[in-house]
């Protein structure tokens, strides 16, 4: 009995597929059609959804792309400003073909109410102001680095916009250096800053604590050496916000490397060059020295960079036949060198071809690479007024000014020197500091400070090996324990491997 159900359901089963075979071929040829017409349904909704999401994942994209604040920190200079702009059109760009809407892309150089613009703090207030309810993210960015819009919000997307947020690519010092005033000095590496190259961020809800910060307890009158540093110490400490959160999508690698593909920023370019390099003849180089440093600094300049110039005069306070030095009958002076550095100024405009356009003034433990900075100067234009090097400055926060530190060398066109010299602004005082003195005097002419990260006041030691990895330098500063000539060879000669006595000479930069 029971087989019978089974056998009944085998019999049913051979009685069907007899039928099916016996069917006329119309109705199995309807049948065939009738299963391919609901697969291509299926294959037909597949684009359509597909298509669909696609979609509102690019208008989500836009409408978060809406709420990132793009502050691209640019100068005035034609040049530097050309690029901001060409940067401003890329994201611009991009944007238009996730939506509608588009996001705000500031050019700091524009934004002119701040003397000290270029150190950020000063503009929270109005970020928070402006930006502060409608907007998620401030994302900070240099005019050579590149952004991925899409991976940009996307790695943004990783961190909760409701919560205070300081991103960016984490730098730190190996050892405690005198341009962070020697902090952290038990253990450097514990604190990070941002390396500004590949983009940083704030959250706008750490800006508007920064903004109130800033409010209750506006900023002091000080000096800005190294501004990444410094804003992160401020964030931490009296902003009493969180320290930087490294982020790996922020990157300083080359734009067209392979190592690029995760990153939503990357870095374009070392050390600028348009067109041919400035003639050797167009650039007159001033080294100043006194006699005290005859013996032990002067010969390492003629070991090293001394050949690379073609115009080059010493000043000093004591003619030497054998260097040759040139006294300008200004006194050696112990704490700054604005006499002497007035009357070198003097001496360039009525003493030497007026076609030279370039003035170089460097000191005697200066280290510069004249072959790169010709390279450089390229780019600028020498009948616009340019006073450019690597910039400090003072008293920003309360007004102040901008001025390029004397160490890594300042370079002016010949018709910034004709300006200055034309107005009345001169040095207090014959031992004042020199540098800070031409800051303020151009800074009263309108004339902005031009800065390049590739000059250096200080050692390559100084600096954190992964900032100099990105730069091929113009200059570094200072003897103090190191081997000068060694770091010449290593970071500045036009190839590292310098013939030197017949033989070949190389150095590693991890020594150094």
């Amino acid at each position: 009995m029971s087989r019978e159900p089974g056998c009944s359901r085998w019999l049913l089963f051979a009685a069907c597929a007899h039928l099916v075979f016996l069917l006329p071929p119309l109705r199995a040829r309807a049948f065939a059609v009738s299963v391919v017409s609901e697969g291509a349904e299926d294959e037909t909704e597949l684009p359509v959804l597909q298509n669909s999401e696609k979609s509102r994942t690019i208008s989500k994209i836009g409408r978060e792309l809406k709420g990132i604040v793009f502050v691209i920190q640019s100068q005035s200079n034609s040049f530097h400003s050309k690029r901001a702009e060409d940067l401003k059109r890329d994201i611009l760009k991009q944007a238009v073909d996730l939506g509608k809407e588009l996001p705000t892309v500031l050019l700091i150089h524009q934004i002119d109410r701040h003397e000290g613009a270029w150190t950020i703090l000063p503009l929270m207030r109005d970020f928070s102001v402006t930006y502060g309810r409608n907007s998620s993210w401030i994302f900070f960015c240099e005019e050579d680095t590149r952004i991925q819009v899409v991976k940009l919000v996307e790695t943004l997307r990783r961190f909760d916009k409701s919560k205070e947020w300081f991103l960016g690519k984490a730098l730190y010092d190996e050892e405690s250096t005198i341009i962070h005033h020697y902090a952290f000095a038990e253990n450097p590496t514990v604190f990070k800053f941002p390396d500004f190259a590949a983009g940083w961020a704030l959250s706008i809800p750490l800006v508007n604590k920064l903004a109130k910060k800033l409010k209750s307890e506006p900023l002091k009158s000080d000096f800005t050496i190294d501004l990444k540093h410094e804003i992160a110490l401020y964030i931490w400490q009296k902003g009493e916000g969180p320290h930087l959160t490294p982020v790996p999508e922020f990157c300083t690698d080359d734009v067209n490397s392979y190592m690029v593909d995760h990153c939503a920023t990357t870095f374009s370019n070392f050390l600028p060059l348009c067109g041919e390099p400035v003639n050797k003849e167009d650039v007159f180089v001033a080294v100043k020295t006194c006699r005290k440093f005859h013996g032990d600094r002067i010969p390492v300049v003629k070991q090293t960079w001394e050949r690379e110039a073609a115009l080059i005069e010493y000043y000093s306070d004591y003619a030497d036949i054998s260097i040759p030095t040139i006294d300008l009958g200004i006194p050696n002076t112990d704490r700054g060198h604005c006499g002497k550095t007035f009357a070198i100024l003097e001496r360039f405009l009525n003493h030497t071809s007026p076609r030279t356009p370039w003035l170089v003034v460097v000191d005697d433990d200066t280290l510069i690479s004249i072959f790169r900075l010709r390279k450089l100067l390229s780019c600028y234009d020498p009948n616009e007024p340019i006073f450019l090097g690597e910039r400090y400055g003072y008293g920003l926060g309360t007004g102040g000014y901008s001025y390029i530190t004397g160490g890594g060398g300042m370079v002016f066109s010949r018709t910034a020197v004709q300006k200055l010299l034309a107005s009345k602004c001169r040095c207090y005082s014959m031992d004042a500091p020199d540098d800070m003195v031409l800051g303020m005097c151009f800074s009263g002419l309108g004339i902005p400070i031009t800065h390049s990260p590739l000059f250096h006041q200080a050692r390559p030691m100084d600096y954190p090996k992964d900032y100099l990895s990105h730069q091929i330098p113009v200059s570094f500063h200072k003897h103090w324990n190191i081997d000068p000539v060694k770091v010449y060879f290593t970071w500045l000669a036009p190839n590292t491997e310098e013939s030197s006595n017949g033989k070949k000479v190389g150095y590693n930069r991890e020594d150094l």
